[in-house]
């Protein structure tokens, strides 16, 4: 085995870790609150200073990585993360919705110093001259990854029915402990620092692609999360009686399923044939996601059965989604310069995060004020914007 393999495997390995508690703490927050009487607005109010971090946290830890190392930034995300869980095992009248939204914060910055880290990882671990197994390297960690976060799903869900909200975050916390220490000890030093000293200003990417794919990225999530972080979950709960141990399995599987997709994209787009993704993939991609949205919220008030209806274009949107998802992740890793690598992956998932908090607010909003179809047709909406921008992106690179 390879040195650059045992430390993409190391980086695979702290990020999975990571993700099954950020997919757990997802749901535990969400089911929790949902049962304490929160209405859809309060609720994506608990998620706006994870998202919002998020944003600051991209840009200011691509700059940190390129500077400390990713090495250090990926630990610092993990020891973040315990801090953030740890918040939330204070007795249960402190549990407020400013101190959860402060957990949440932390949470967020946690998250996105540890993605940011992880994908800048790839690019510094796969030969320049291999486009094709960036490609794969990149979408099995990213596939990986949100499989997890499904699987976190369904332990966030059944963790709350067994041992309750503190219990099940006091579990993760340790586990996540355990973690943190071996990757302190196996992480390679100094992984991504840059020969040059990165300035404040070179956090904003000077880039043309970069900055075309980063706006694409943002309208790419933001549709994803205006209809799937609330509007969902609670049209389930509300309209359809689902419990909430139905939402957390259903929502783990779907994750699941998608982050399988994702791991077997670059086979769908063409990689048997050598060929690499570029603008027409990502633009025909991207329109065959705009049109799913719009067709359910066509069809939801028709006399179809919602339930079959409703898990049956879910299932469609994600597959087609995860598709979009991998190709975005391999293009911005491709674009992005291997000296400073973390300064254009930070600005880039800065752009991710700012749609998911557009998103996140928009669907506790939508949903309240007019229901899962506004949710829907806003979110082709915001695919369109995507297909649009990505008409303006480079050719594909080729081997």
């Amino acid at each position: 085995m390879t040195a650059a393999l045992k430390q993409y495997l190391v980086v695979t390995g702290n990020y999975w870790a990571f993700t099954l508690t950020d997919g757990a703490l997802r749901m535990l927050v969400l089911l929790h609150f949902y049962k304490l009487g929160y209405s859809p607005l309060e609720i994506a109010s608990l998620f706006v200073f994870y998202e919002l971090f998020g944003v600051i946290t991209n840009l200011f830890g691509g700059w940190l990585g390129a500077r400390i190392g990713l090495n250090k930034t990926m630990n610092i995300g993990l020891f973040l993360q315990i801090a953030a869980l740890s918040m939330l095992l204070v007795p249960a009248e402190w549990l407020i919705v400013p101190w959860v939204m402060a957990a949440q914060a932390l949470s967020g910055v946690a998250k996105d110093l540890n993605k940011m880290s992880a994908k800048s990882s790839i690019k510094l671990l796969v030969p320049q001259d291999s486009q094709s197994k960036l490609y794969q390297w990149i979408a099995i960690l990213t596939g990986s990854k949100n499989a997890l976060k499904g699987v976190g799903f369904f332990i966030g869900g059944f963790l709350l029915t067994q041992i309750g909200f503190q219990g099940a975050v006091a579990a993760m916390a340790g586990a996540l402990a355990l973690v943190w220490l071996l990757s302190l000890v196996l992480l390679k030093k100094d992984l991504g620092k840059s020969s040059f000293k990165p300035r404040f200003k070179d956090m904003l990417s000077k880039s043309g692609p970069i900055n075309l794919l980063s706006a694409a990225r943002l309208f790419l999530f933001g549709a994803r999360d205006l209809w799937f972080v609330i509007a969902l979950p609670l049209f389930l709960a509300q309209q359809l009686a689902w419990s909430q141990q139905a939402i957390g399995t259903f929502l783990a599987l779907w994750i699941i399923g998608y982050g399988l997709v994702q791991s077997l994209a670059p086979f769908i787009t063409g990689k048997r044939s050598g060929k690499v993704p570029g603008r027409w993939a990502a633009v025909g991609w991207a329109f065959a996601l705009c049109l799913i949205p719009a067709v359910l919220a066509k069809l939801l008030p028709l006399p179809f059965p919602t339930e079959t209806l409703l898990v049956s274009v879910l299932l469609l949107f994600g597959a087609v989604f995860a598709v979009n998802s991998s190709l975005h992740s391999y293009l911005i890793v491709s674009y992005a310069k291997a000296d400073g690598v973390s300064l254009d992956v930070g600005f880039y998932y800065m752009a991710n995060a700012m749609g998911r908090l557009i998103g996140t607010l928009l669907s506790g909003y939508l949903y309240q004020t007019q229901g899962l179809e506004a949710c829907l047709y806003w979110s082709s909406a915001f695919i369109l914007a995507t297909v649009l921008l990505s008409c303006f992106l480079p050719k594909a690179k080729t081997e």
